[in-house]
């Protein structure tokens, strides 16, 4: 594990989702944050400098990639895995589009996800399209 590679930040409505996965990132020694929704992680006032942002697609109010493009417009900028329990070729392209790094489909497969994270962490929680966009977005 690297040294102080960020917080994983989780935004799923269904709480066993966030627990489970909060349970098994805890075991990897990964500074787990829960949320139950995109409205509740932009209300938080101290979100991490680096980090993954896991969050799902499917949720009341702001979906997972409109909080990404709201989070972008904040000049925060996390590595993004996708979540959902039926994943699109559109909404595939719209996660591309948003810069999101990888979508995934339920049920998630405890490997597969941890190896996203740790790739995403590995970046240094930087955003890797971070740098790729023009200045201010």
């Amino acid at each position: 594990m690297l040294p102080n590679p960020g917080s994983v930040l989780i935004v799923d409505d269904d709480a066993a989702v966030r627990n489970s996965l909060k349970f098994a990132l805890g075991i990897e020694g990964m500074d787990v944050r829960l949320y139950g929704s995109g409205v509740e992680l932009l209300a938080d006032d101290h979100l991490p400098e680096h980090g993954c942002l896991v969050v799902d697609y499917h949720m009341p109010a702001i979906n997972g990639i409109q909080l990404v493009g709201i989070l972008h417009g904040r000049h925060r900028h996390y590595p993004t895995i996708l979540i959902s329990g039926h994943v699109s070729d559109d909404v595939r392209q719209r996660a591309a589009a948003a810069g999101i790094s990888e979508v995934l489909e339920k049920p998630l497969h405890d490997e597969t996800l941890m190896n996203s994270i740790r790739t995403a962490l590995s970046s240094g929680g930087l955003d890797p399209c971070a740098g790729l966009r023009p200045a201010g977005t």
